[in-house]
């Protein structure tokens, strides 16, 4: 955002182009950067006052984050839920279940010995009787309940050791995978209530205090990167050859230190009449250039409204 002073209404107009050490009034001018967040809500904290130097990522102020800690949190278990249910595919079951499947494996076992031992008796003990027959009957049939038994445990254990179909695990996986995005999405989203300075700058002003709610996008805190300080001055037609970007120009101004200076970096390709810090009633009819300059000492030292003298280069002598 740019901000114009008009504090020139009583500096004179250019020099004429008759000077070859021409000077000019201009002043210093300045970028900012208005520092907002992409979401409402209540200004909780607020880093900077007025006037400080932050650096890059410093803290400048903070929204209330309570519902996005507490989704960011649930996010977080069901990532550990998705962990805990792949890994248990990969593994297949518990060891305690696997412990139980082969104590009931070992007591069908026993229940098959008894009855083969039972059934080798009935063998020996058969005669005529149709009773005898009966139990000889009996004794066969159980036995071969028991071995149907050890079969089902003995293939219900080789299930529980092997894991899971390849087509489970890939959902799984896929489950984490979702469950690690949406941790990551609400990440970003608590770390969005927070500002951070993006570059060195200077705070120019504290917009919001805690306690204060902010609509989404809206400045809390305005930055001025040193970078974006420049220098704004108007040129006569006459005086407007004598500039061209990446020109150096002296600059003079009140409390500034010897040998400073700017370079130009931009020059206007077209003649505007005077703007109204220019007024009076001898410029007030007259065509100007607008003419930028980037100062190249410590930008610190000069602040936004700040007027300046600039000094041009000597017109071009024909040969």
């Amino acid at each position: 955002m740019m901000r114009l002073l008009p504090l020139l209404a009583l500096v004179p107009l250019l020099a004429g182009c008759g000077d070859d050490d021409a000077s000019v009034q201009g002043y210093v001018e300045g970028e900012y950067l208005m520092i907002g967040l992409p979401a409402p809500g209540r200004v909780v904290s607020v880093a900077v006052e007025r006037g400080a130097e932050v650096q890059p990522g410093q803290v400048l102020f903070s929204l209330d984050a309570v519902a996005e800690e507490a989704a960011l949190a649930e996010a977080r278990a069901r990532l550990e839920q998705a962990r805990h249910q792949r890994d248990d595919l990969l593994t297949g079951k518990r060891v305690e279940e696997i412990s139980a499947i082969e104590a009931r494996i070992a007591q069908a076992e026993a229940g098959l010995r008894l009855s083969a031992a039972q059934l080798k008796r009935q063998q020996n003990l058969v005669g005529s009787a149709a009773s005898a027959e009966a139990r000889l009957d009996e004794s066969r049939a159980a036995v071969e309940r028991d071995r149907s038994r050890v079969t089902e445990l003995t293939a219900e254990l080789a299930l529980a050791r092997r894991a899971a179909r390849s087509s489970a695990v890939a959902a799984a996986e896929a489950a984490v995978d979702a469950a690690r995005a949406a941790v990551a999405q609400f990440e970003w989203r608590l770390a969005e209530r927070t500002a951070r300075a993006p570059g060195a700058a200077r705070v120019e002003d504290v917009l919001f205090r805690p306690g204060e709610e902010t609509a989404a996008g809206r400045p809390v805190v305005s930055l001025l990167p040193r970078e974006n300080v420049f220098l704004r001055f108007y040129l006569s037609p006459p005086l407007v050859a004598r500039v061209a970007p990446g020109v150096r120009l002296a600059v003079a101004c009140a409390g500034c230190a010897d040998g400073l200076a700017a370079t130009v970096s931009y020059v206007s390709p077209e003649a505007v009449f005077a703007p109204p810090v220019l007024y009076s009633r001898e410029a007030k009819d007259k065509l100007v250039f607008l003419v930028e300059a980037k100062p190249q000492a410590d930008a610190a030292l000069l602040r936004p409204g700040q007027p300046v003298t600039l000094t041009l280069p000597k017109a071009a002598t024909n040969p």
